[in-house]
């Protein structure tokens, strides 16, 4: 089994970062992992979370408190589900950055 893990900046100054870890077996995508991480307080935080850890793909919301609100999505095909994942971070973590910081105040 071979396992792939990189890092995709998402902004200018590297602040925040998409972490991509994939599991390959014979070449067939077994297990992902893909990461919105942003550095706050000089610790890299991670804020939302796509995977299959529990049999199903989902994502992982995170707050401040420690929770994980997680809300299954319907993609079976562990490729369609890292491109849907990928993709949906890319286009709104500056709306979940603002969302976890918003936590942080209360």
């Amino acid at each position: 089994m071979k396992r792939k893990v990189f890092f995709k900046i998402l902004d200018r100054e590297g602040f925040d970062r998409l972490r991509v870890q994939l599991e390959i077996d014979k070449r067939e995508l077994i297990n992902i992992v893909i990461q919105y991480e942003s550095l706050i307080d000089n610790k890299w935080t991670a804020i939302i979370r796509y995977d299959i850890e529990h049999g199903f793909f989902h994502r992982d919301m995170m707050t401040p408190k420690g929770e994980k609100i997680k809300t299954p999505i319907d993609i079976s095909d562990l490729k369609s589900a890292t491109i849907f994942a990928e993709q949906d971070i890319k286009d709104k973590w500056e709306y979940y950055k603002q969302r976890y910081i918003k936590g942080l105040k209360k």
